[in-house]
């Protein structure tokens, strides 16, 4: 299967289980709003959101796969199998053990995480409250992450991908629950959804376990081992944690500013939520398929299949965010009236989120980018390299949060936050120069000019549909109308996008239809 097939199918996958956080976030925006309960609850799902990230959606990937490749090539299945039981025993011991000290010493977690909350006040109480609640989920996700690894490893990236579902298909039913109780903003309610977290984790656990049961990978024997292997594992695990961790533990720390300021928590996550689904599609798909692809490059010590999938990663890459940056910035106000305004949530928020959003999507490239560069390294056994440019993002971030939310509020944390996405993609594209050189073909220095012309028309198109229909998309419009014509504006700018690209011939809609097609 291609490396675009392979995308296609990670992507589909990831994009299924964006759609249902969507849903997941509309339902919760209609529930809390964004008053004392949203901002508390968010920032305990900050936390937990952060464990799902570094473990259970593919950051173990870039330690896992190159690990258990090894293992197969010098014992056959049976030592790759005995190689994943001790990675699954070993992490979920030391994760039970970690999930005991946060629980006792959650309040500081809080204070930390929202140093804004006022000790003893609602909002810490209610957050320490639901922290603990979701806690056990990070007990689950280490065990996730192996089996997800062993999967990506052995080519099977749609069950790995699919499991991601689960999370937020578990915590729809239970909003679902909320609804139907008719608790509204109340405590029950919010016991409700963070108990639900716990229980996505034993359903992601239940899934990726049947795949592997049903499939030809093992992991067997399961024991408890800090050997060797593991000592290994754990070296390259550990930076590969942060790097990945880094971006959202960046979206913390930009909380953790805008913390005082009221209802800021609540507009800086939702708007951030609509930035990890292009984000989500684009940068997990990529960085999922381009660990193994690189690695069996680099094992193999083929330079021009190195160069091909180095080409072909920002190829798809830069093609996939660029749009999605211009849409967004474009139709950031009807995207987040369209999704959000309802319930609990205002006019006011609408406008609040908007222009997060707005400034958030200015970064995309670079988080992209940030996805798409890391794997080189990764496949390199060399996970301190990423983490070191994650690390300098984040200190982009925190500067210019702290030196812009005095003057441009929660907007001003959000272009900070974006500013860090560049930061690190920049470092780290100077490092691959310096040590491995850019190894761009000719069809990539063909392609990737013409896909920035291309974007740049659409995000123009757009622009006069949307002046156009303003009247239409604002908020005296029926919701329904307001619906559509946002679903068609959309439709319109990715026609225009395809039409671009077809007439400066980087490819054809029968050439996407192929390729994606196959990877659904």
């Amino acid at each position: 299967m291609s490396l675009a097939r392979n995308v296609a199918t990670v992507g589909s996958a990831t994009l299924f289980s964006r759609v249902l956080g969507f849903a997941r976030d509309v339902a919760i925006a209609a529930v809390f709003g964004a008053g004392v309960r949203a901002d508390a609850f968010f920032v305990a799902f900050q936390l937990a959101n952060l464990f799902r990230r570094m473990l259970a959606e593919g950051a173990l990937n870039a330690a896992i796969v190159p690990l258990y490749l090894r293992a197969r090539d010098e014992g056959g299945e049976a030592g790759a199998g005995a190689f994943a039981g001790r990675l699954t025993g070993s992490v979920t011991v030391a994760l039970v053990g970690a999930v005991a000290v946060f629980a006792f010493a959650m309040p500081v977690f809080v204070i930390v995480l929202a140093p804004g909350f006022a000790a003893g006040g609602p909002r810490m109480t209610i957050a320490v409250e639901l922290a603990r609640l979701m806690l056990p989920y990070l007990a689950l996700a280490g065990a996730v992450a192996v089996m997800m690894g062993v999967l990506n490893a052995n080519g099977r990236f749609g069950t790995a991908a699919f499991a991601t579902t689960a999370f937020n298909a578990t915590m729809l039913a239970a909003l679902g629950v909320v609804f139907l109780l008719h608790s509204g903003d109340s405590h029950l309610s919010g016991q409700i959804v963070a108990v639900s977290v716990t229980l996505a984790g034993v359903s992601q656990l239940a899934l990726v376990g049947l795949a592997v049961w049903r499939g030809p990978a093992r992991i067997t024997p399961l024991s408890v081992s800090f050997g060797q292997d593991t000592r290994r594992f754990l070296a390259l695990a550990i930076p590969g944690l942060v790097a990945s961790g880094i971006p959202q533990i960046t979206v913390i720390a930009g909380v953790m500013v805008a913390s005082e300021s009221r209802s800021a928590v609540s507009w800086i996550y939702y708007a951030n939520r609509l930035i990890e689904l292009p984000l989500g599609i684009v940068g997990i798909a990529v960085g999922t398929v381009l660990v193994p692809a690189f690695a069996h490059a680099i094992r193999g010590g083929n330079k021009a299949e190195l160069g091909h999938v180095e080409s072909r990663g920002i190829e798809l890459a830069l093609g996939l965010a660029l749009p999605a940056t211009i849409g967004l910035i474009a139709l950031a106000e009807p995207i987040v009236r369209v999704l959000f305004e309802r319930g609990a949530f205002h006019a006011e928020d609408t406008a609040a989120t908007a222009a997060a959003l707005a400034a958030f999507a200015l970064g995309l490239p670079g988080h992209v980018l940030v996805k798409t560069f890391s794997p080189i390294f990764f496949a390199r056994e060399d996970t301190a390299t990423p983490m070191r440019a994650a690390l300098f993002g984040f200190v982009v971030a925190i500067a210019g949060s702290l030196a812009l939310m005095p003057v441009l509020g929660h907007v001003g944390v959000a272009l900070a936050i974006a500013a860090s996405g560049w930061a690190s993609a920049g470092l780290l594209g100077v490092l691959i120069a310096r040590r491995i050189g850019f190894a761009l073909d000719a069809e990539a220095k063909f392609r990737l000019p013409r896909i920035i012309i291309a974007a740049g028309v659409m995000g123009a198109a757009i622009e006069v549909a949307h002046r156009a229909a303003g009247f239409w998309l604002g908020a005296g419009g029926p919701g329904g109308l307001r619906a559509l014509l946002l679903a068609a504006l959309v439709v319109f700018g990715l026609a225009i996008y395809v039409i671009v690209l077809r007439a400066l011939k980087v490819t054809s809609p029968r050439d996407l239809m192929r390729t994606f097609g196959r990877g659904l």
